[in-house]
């Protein structure tokens, strides 16, 4: 599955922050938001999807547990886009 993420903005820390983005697949663009969280057990992201986002990935056929793992991943790994001014490693550890 490939996803493409584009981060819109970020509120908070290495240690907690809250991501607001969208992502694209299939050529269909789709808001989430995001939890990360830091340091204490390691990192870990918690993506939220709508409603009618769920609704929509489902009519297009995909498995909407696939595609939350897959954008996990994708912001966990730093595999994203950001804007103008957003420094990476700013939320991201190496």
């Amino acid at each position: 599955m490939n996803i493409q993420v584009y981060i819109k903005n970020i509120h908070g820390s290495q240690m907690a922050a809250k991501i607001i983005g969208t992502f694209d697949i299939d050529n269909h663009s789709f808001r989430f938001t995001a939890i990360a969280f830091g340091r204490i057990g390691g990192q870990n992201v918690g993506v939220k999807l709508s409603k009618k986002t769920q609704t929509a990935l489902k009519k297009l056929e995909y498995d909407v547990e696939d595609v939350i793992m897959t954008l996990q991943k994708n912001l966990l790994q730093g595999d994203l886009t950001l804007p103008e001014g957003l420094n990476k490693q700013s939320f991201v550890d190496d």
